[in-house]
């Protein structure tokens, strides 16, 4: 009975729960969030095939995070909850293969041009590889709309290279 009382009565969801499920668009794919990993990947100076390599390398990222609650503030009708993410640590990959890049020029080069779709090819080969896994910490911003619901506000630009695991920490 109590069970159908929780359902039936529109229960609202905690700031935490909220910031849970948020986290969980992204972990499950939810179709809003590759929408926007498609409009995303797509304003890259990258090939066809790389475009979905690196679609492919994100999805993964997304899919494979995990995520732990580590505090819950409130002021009002405002919350912050700052999460744990573990993600695949991709920043490190990409400043490896720039090191690369600086000590074997010659491996990217065609006609004794610099490639760059050679080195592209190269980084997301390495971002694909990836295991190794970072820990960041973000916070999520929540506000209480007009109905008493908590809403997400806009992740800063930092907290989406944290999900991304491109960040500079």
């Amino acid at each position: 009975m109590s069970i159908f009382l929780l359902c039936s009565c529109g229960m609202k969801l905690s700031a935490k729960d909220e910031a849970i499920r948020y986290l969980n668009k992204y972990k499950y794919l939810d179709a809003e969030i590759m929408k926007e990993l498609d409009e995303n990947v797509d304003n890259e100076d990258f090939t066809d095939e790389q475009k979905e390599q690196y679609k492919d390398i994100l999805t993964r990222q997304y899919s494979d995070m995990r995520f732990d609650v580590v505090n819950e503030e409130y002021v009002d009708d405002q919350a912050i909850i700052t999460v744990k993410v573990v993600v695949y640590d991709l920043y490190k990959v990409q400043e490896d293969a720039n090191d690369y890049l600086n000590s074997h020029q010659d491996e990217f080069m065609t006609d004794g041009e610099y490639d760059k779709n050679l080195f592209l090819n190269y980084k997301l080969d390495k971002m694909e590889e990836q295991k190794d896994t970072i820990d960041y910490e973000i916070n999520i911003e929540l506000e209480k709309d007009d109905k008493g619901n908590w809403v997400v506000q806009q992740l800063s630009d930092e907290d989406l290279e944290k999900l991304h695991g491109i960040y500079e920490g």
